[in-house]
């Protein structure tokens, strides 16, 4: 049997406490030089959210140093990992263990930090739920300027509940101390196309026994390419495959859903099997011509590559303005996740096909861990619900008003009994936002840990994008 050691890139050294503690006293030492009354916010060259937002002239807080993996215990099946360390680092300190998250998002430089605040989903969701659900503890930095480790329960398991989805609004996570999840060497896989109104049904059976056909399933999610054609990608942990295939090269992981019935993959690449095209969003910047492909360095075919030139487009508009002087009509970018209840899928994606008509979407199935709802993201804990993503542009019909389209999808979200992740663009009223979101819960946690509202709230971050 291959092992990990052989086929997972390493990173550096894990950062070592004292690293650690010395990070944090010059994360506090930031804090402290910003005016008092000026908004607190992250010094941080990259993000993963999908919504632009107004340049601060005070200085951010200095997490240069909270990017590392703490300590593995391979024993213990845990990991203590700093709180801007992304997946891909963190993954590349378990794996050489058989261990990784119990959650992996999809791309690679998501932090660890930011999928517990933002929340995160992959294709193990269905039995493992949400990254914050297998968080054993955190050190967070308050907007009061403080330190507190936050447990499920004791003085500040208060902090500990609200502060999924709080996207920043209650504080920071400088250490996070999560739970892993064994994983084989390679992972089988096959693709099974199902009509719209089968895939519901077929989620729910897998999510009651862990099978289909007969067959184990590890991990699921799937892919809708139109309204006729839909594909669950069902996942099983093996230790041995015959033939691996390679999509971080010429070949495209999502078009193989369509081509062939079977597959494998090492688990590395299993992990990252969407980043290579940022799902299939790649196409946009023409990385799936096999021409352009073959003189673009496979380094930089990275989300985080993609996320860079969108954001060199929102700021200088390039593409816009090409777009104008052909005569063709504005866009509005539609970059969304939500989640909808299994049993109401199959009627959410066809008013998506006949109100937005985006394909392919991404279909994902989800259910909570626990016996309980997170106050700030309230899915019930019986159900089971499918994330549906959808990411590009729409063009815009003559005299909509800004954010047309995503305001549908907000009210047809509601409609299906769903919710809406906030990293992208929202357009809630103000009455409406505190309710879905549980603003009240949050305002009373917010009030003890951060006094002075240095910390900007959720509604600002997410709907006005300050």
């Amino acid at each position: 049997m291959e092992s990990y050691s052989e086929q997972v890139p390493t990173t550096s050294d894990l950062a070592s406490t004292l690293d650690h503690d010395q990070a944090v006293g010059r994360l506090r030492s930031s804090y402290q030089r910003i005016p008092a009354g000026a908004p607190v916010r992250l010094a941080k060259r990259s993000s993963n959210l999908f919504r632009p937002r107004t340049t601060l002239e005070t200085p951010g807080l200095d997490v240069s140093g909270l990017t590392g993996v703490i300590s593995v215990d391979p024993a213990g099946r845990t990991a203590d990992v700093q709180g801007m360390c992304t997946y891909e680092d963190l993954v590349a300190a378990t794996l050489p263990h058989g261990l990784v998250p119990m959650v992996v998002p999809q791309l690679r430089t998501i932090t660890l930090g930011g999928a517990v605040t933002g929340l995160g989903i992959e294709s193990s969701s269905y039995r493992a739920g949400l990254p914050h659900e297998s968080v054993l503890e955190m050190d967070i930095l308050t907007g009061a300027g403080e330190i507190v480790t936050a447990r499920p329960d004791g003085e500040h398991a208060d902090l500990f509940r609200t502060f999924p989805n709080s996207y920043g609004s209650l504080g920071y996570a400088t250490r996070l101390r999560i739970e892993l999840d064994r994983i084989s060497p390679y992972v089988a896989l096959r693709h099974v196309r199902l009509g719209l109104d089968e895939l519901g049904p077929a989620i729910e059976s897998i999510v009651a026994d862990g099978t289909y056909a007969g067959q184990p399933v590890d991990f699921v999610d799937g892919v809708a390419f139109s309204p006729d054609e839909a594909y669950l990608t069902l996942g099983r942990n093996s230790d041995t495959a015959v033939q691996v295939s390679d999509y971080t090269g010429q070949q495209i992981f999502y078009r193989s859903i369509q081509q062939r019935s079977t597959d494998a993959l090492t688990a590395h690449d299993y992990l990252w099997r969407w980043d290579t095209d940022w799902f299939w969003c790649s196409a946009a910047f023409g990385a799936q011509n096999p021409y352009i492909r073959r003189i673009w360095p496979r380094r930089l075919r990275r989300s985080d590559v993609y996320h860079k030139i969108i954001g060199l487009e929102n700021r200088h508009q390039v593409a816009a303005r090409i777009n104008r002087r052909r005569g063709n009509p504005d866009r509005e970018r539609v970059v969304q996740d939500v989640e909808i209840p299994a049993s109401r899928l199959a009627g959410f994606l066809r008013w998506f096909d006949a109100e937005v008509g985006m394909r392919p979407v991404w279909l994902c199935p989800l259910r909570l861990r626990g016996s309980s709802s997170w106050p700030l993201y309230p899915l019930e804990p019986a159900e089971t619900y499918v994330n549906v993503g959808f990411w590009g542009t729409v063009a815009i019909a003559p005299g909509a008003a800004d954010g047309d389209v995503n305001r549908r999808i907000e009210a047809a979200v509601a409609e299906f009994d769903g919710h809406k992740s906030l990293y992208s663009d929202a357009y809630y009223d103000r009455e409406t936002f505190d309710r879905l979101y549980n603003v009240p819960a949050l305002t009373l946690v917010k009030e003890r840990y951060d006094p002075d509202a240095r910390l900007t709230g959720l509604y600002e971050k997410a709907v006005t994008r300050r």
